[in-house]
């Protein structure tokens, strides 16, 4: 996840809940900021999904210094019946496999 998101117009495939996991899955110590440059969402937006996606168990959220980290919950089953098959580990191996 290097440098800043370009503005993409219209929609997206992926949801912002899953930009921040893909970030997070890369490196679980970004700070809020980082994520949301990354994004391209603001700090604020980034803060809610956080707390949402750990609300819902899909990660947790520890004191490390004066930073977070954040330990993702990949044996953790999607939400919705239509993706329910399939864990956060297994969309995020996918997401996160570089190109050959």
């Amino acid at each position: 996840m290097a440098g800043d998101a370009q503005a993409v117009p219209g929609w997206t495939f992926l949801s912002n809940h899953t930009h921040v996991m893909v970030c997070l899955a890369g490196n679980a110590d970004l700070t809020l900021r980082d994520i949301a440059q990354t994004v391209g969402i603001t700090e604020r937006a980034v803060h809610r999904i956080v707390s949402e996606l750990e609300e819902a168990g899909a990660l947790t959220r520890e004191r490390a210094g004066r930073r977070n980290v954040y330990r993702i919950h990949a044996q953790l089953h999607l939400r919705h019946p239509l993706e329910a098959h399939c864990t956060i580990g297994e969309i995020l191996k996918l997401l996160t496999k570089k190109p050959r």
